[in-house]
């Protein structure tokens, strides 16, 4: 039985060992082989694609052992073969498509099986392993193979192959194995990222699937208080429905802008517009102008405070600026002051605002949904007496929504001039 902690070289009986007098040349390749490592750290740390890194791998190898020949055999389990993924010096055709046995009797199987690293300088004379048709084809004499081993399931087998009668000896075999720990350490990482994409794609898609469905529910219960309110014999009641369903629908167009778009933010310029769009037919009376700053990046849950906040003011524009469904115009307005401070105001040109108009004193439902999403926000409310009418801005302080929201990723806007 193979012992799977003993990790010593099987080495060819009878091969030679280095010297003990090192030479002048075998210095220089050692002090080589360390640059070479170091390289290929470097690469590894990048985050090179994995290909990209196998290739390198093998180019850096092959120059490091000065040998023809290098490869990288991924194991493939359901085929209990090793395939060649990447490699040098071998016939075209190769890389890709040809594949060695995995099995104990080939020196490539044995390294990917037991984990000890394998060198055979006399494949000719190979008792212990048969010698695979691909080396024998390229008239291959000494091999030397280690596994490609990360934290995880092996990835497979690193293998120099030399056509000439030198022998590979035990510094060689430290140079291999060092380049197999940082690709296999590289090739860990990569699975590991790969699954974590594959994780946060499903969280995505989980979350839009989530969003659509919640949109979809709101907008049915939206139906539902409007169809109420056509049944109503109380043109109160059937007016504070309307006001409730135009409030639901808000809240599920920003769940529709979640499943649609990114799942972390909204622009909160072109959600404004496609609010107001949609609010047309709700306020017909009036007509609603929009002057949008894009780029401006809020949180999702904000968006939703945001959209009530809108949708408050203009009802309230068109209930009391222009009562009786007189026709009239609507300005909103979003961008940023010179402060950088995100800034939402809705103008009117109705009979303006009371003497003694005091936001926070206010008992209607529309006043005090406002006042406390404007608080949620961390916001202030302005209210500014125009000729004619009313305006109301809603200034939300920089920062408000972190440092990684409410920035400006656009440039800005011309000032909203109506």
């Amino acid at each position: 039985m193979v012992d799977l902690n003993d990790t010593k070289p099987v080495v060819e009986s009878g091969a030679n060992a280095e010297p003990l007098e090192i030479t002048q040349r075998t210095l220089e390749q050692r002090i080589h082989q360390q640059e070479l490592l170091s390289q290929l750290g470097v690469i590894a740390l990048q985050g090179a694609p994995l290909d990209q890194l196998l290739a390198e791998t093998v180019r850096m190898t092959a120059a490091g052992l000065r040998t023809q020949f290098c490869k990288i055999m991924e194991y493939i389990p359901a085929e209990k073969r090793l395939l060649v993924k990447a490699g040098v010096g071998w016939d075209a055709g190769i890389v890709g498509v040809a594949s060695v046995g995995a099995d104990l009797a080939s020196p490539a199987g044995f390294a990917l099986r037991t984990g000890k690293p394998v060198i055979s300088n006399h494949l000719e004379n190979e008792e212990r392993f048969r010698t695979p048709e691909l080396l024998a084809r390229h008239g291959i004499r000494r091999a030397m193979n280690v596994i490609l081993q990360g934290d995880g399931k092996p990835y497979g087998v690193l293998e120099v192959d030399s056509r000439s009668e030198d022998e590979f000896v035990e510094h060689d075999l430290a140079f291999l194995q060092g380049a197999a720990n940082i690709l296999g350490m590289a090739i860990e990482r990569e699975r590991r990222e790969r699954h974590l994409k594959r994780a946060l794609e499903r969280q995505q898609f989980l979350k839009k699937e989530m969003n659509h469905r919640i949109k979809n529910s709101l907008a049915i219960v939206a139906s539902i208080l409007r169809l109420q309110a056509r049944e109503l014999d109380s043109p109160e009641l059937t007016e504070k429905l309307k006001e409730t369903s135009l409030r639901v629908s808000a809240v599920a167009r920003a769940h529709e802008r979640l499943y649609r778009d990114d799942v972390e933010s909204i622009d909160l310029g072109i959600y404004v517009e496609e609010l107001c769009k949609d609010m047309d037919t709700s306020v017909a009376n009036c007509t609603i102008h929009v002057k949008a700053q894009h780029g401006i990046h809020i949180r999702n849950d904000n968006a939703v405070s945001v959209a009530i906040i809108i949708l408050e003011l203009i009802t309230n524009c068109a209930k009391h600026a222009y009562p009786n469904h007189k026709k009239g115009d609507i300005w909103v307005c979003i961008g940023r002051n010179p402060a950088g401070d995100i800034t939402i105001s809705v103008r009117d040109e109705g009979g303006g605002l009371p003497a003694d108009f005091n936001p926070a004193k206010m008992r209607g439902l529309g006043m005090r949904i406002l006042t406390a999403f404007v608080s949620q926000l961390n916001a202030k409310l302005v209210c500014n007496k125009r000729s004619p009418g009313s305006e109301f801005e809603i200034v939300i302080p920089r920062g408000s929504f972190g440092d990684s929201f409410g920035r400006e990723l656009a440039r800005p806007s011309d000032n909203f001039v109506a």
